[in-house]
Parts: C-alpha cells; sequence; structure tokens
C-alpha cells in the first residue's frame, strides 16, 4: 500500500514539474510534439531510475562511510553526467530518429534539476532503496505525463486563432500554469 500511496503521490499530487517546478526547462522545450515528449519521458525515466540507484548506493557505501558528504552534490552531477553519455550512445545507435527529434535536450538530460533533485531528495527523507527505485520510477512517469499532456494541448493549439503577441512562448507559459493549477486539484488525495 506504501508504494502505491508514493506512485500517486509522485505522479499526481506532488508532480515534479507542475508542483515543485524542478525540469521546466525540458518541459518548455521539448512539449512540441508528442513523439517527442514520450521519447523524453522514457529516457528521464531511464537515467533517472538508474542515476538513483547508483547514487543511493555511492552515498551508503563510499560518502558516508568515509565521512566526505559535501562531495555529494559533485559526485551525483558526474554520475547523472555518465549515465547521460550511456543513454545518448545507446540511443544514437537504437533509435537515431529518436535521437536526432531530441537534439540539444538529450544531453541537457545530464544538467535536469529533476534527476539531481530525486537523488537528493530519496537521501534526505532517508527512503531505502527499494523506496527510492519507486520513488525514482514514479516521478519519472509524473513527469512524462506532464511533458505529455502538455504536448498534446501545444499541438491542438496550433489550430487555434491565437493573438499574435500571445503565440509562442506567452501562451506555452499561460498552458502551462493552467495545467499546474489542474494538479493542484488532486492536492487532498495523498497526505
Amino acid at each position: 500500500m506504501t508504494y502505491i500511496l508514493i506512485f500517486i503521490s509522485a505522479v499526481f499530487v506532488n508532480n515534479i514539474v507542475l508542483s515543485q517546478f524542478l525540469g521546466i526547462c525540458p518541459f518548455l522545450g521539448v512539449s512540441k510534439k508528442i513523439d517527442t515528449a514520450i521519447g523524453m519521458g522514457g529516457a528521464v525515466a531511464f537515467v533517472m531510475t538508474l542515476a538513483t540507484i547508483v547514487t543511493y548506493v555511492i552515498q551508503r557505501t563510499v560518502l558516508e562511510p568515509f565521512n566526505v558528504t559535501f562531495l555529494q552534490t559533485i559526485t551525483f552531477i558526474l554520475i547523472i553526467a555518465a549515465l547521460v553519455q550511456l543513454v545518448e550512445i545507446i540511443l544514437k545507435k537504437i533509435s537515431p530518429s529518436l535521437y536526432q527529434a531530441l537534439g540539444v535536450f538529450l544531453p541537457l538530460i545530464s544538467t535536469n534539476c529533476t534527476i539531481l533533485g530525486v537523488a537528493i531528495m530519496v537521501i534526505q527523507k532517508d527512503m531505502n532503496l527499494l523506496t527510492s527505485v519507486v520513488f525514482a520510477i514514479s516521478t519519472a512517469c509524473g513527469f512524462a505525463l506532464a511533458l505529455i499532456i502538455f504536448a498534446g494541448i501545444r499541438e491542438q493549439l496550433t489550430f487555434v486563432k491565437i493573438p499574435k503577441a500571445m503565440q509562442g512562448t506567452p501562451i506555452a507559459l499561460i498552458t502551462a500554469g493552467m495545467l499546474a493549477m489542474a494538479f493542484m486539484g488532486f492536492s487532498g488525495i495523498v497526505k
């Protein structure tokens, strides 16, 4: 039951993008097409899950026993950057079209604050490894859900007559704000 509550909380109630406002750069940048949003969501899910496992193990087996927890942020960033390079190599071989579609945003996953944020949150909340993995997967699902919904809305906005001053980024920001307010409706589900 605890894992179901973690999932519901991370996806809907405390959505990493819409409630905690982490990962806004890829949220706005990769959300113009649903296919690209799905690919980015999958890449973030893969990197976030692996990064959470690796950073958790490094924190518990190296940083804490040797009392060098002050190196946590830089260590986590290096681990995440290495994992992103791995994903980039895999995507280039397996799906060149998705690799091309993600473009500059794929290397930006290494500086995506959602991944670093989740890696640090599981340590701060003193979660065990299994709970950390469930939290990372759930948070990645919430990120992907927000990204895909936003991409769908942005695709539909291309068919609507929007005043010239509101086209592009202004209407995207207004839409993102309305989506965040819609997700606030879930705030009473989990305590």
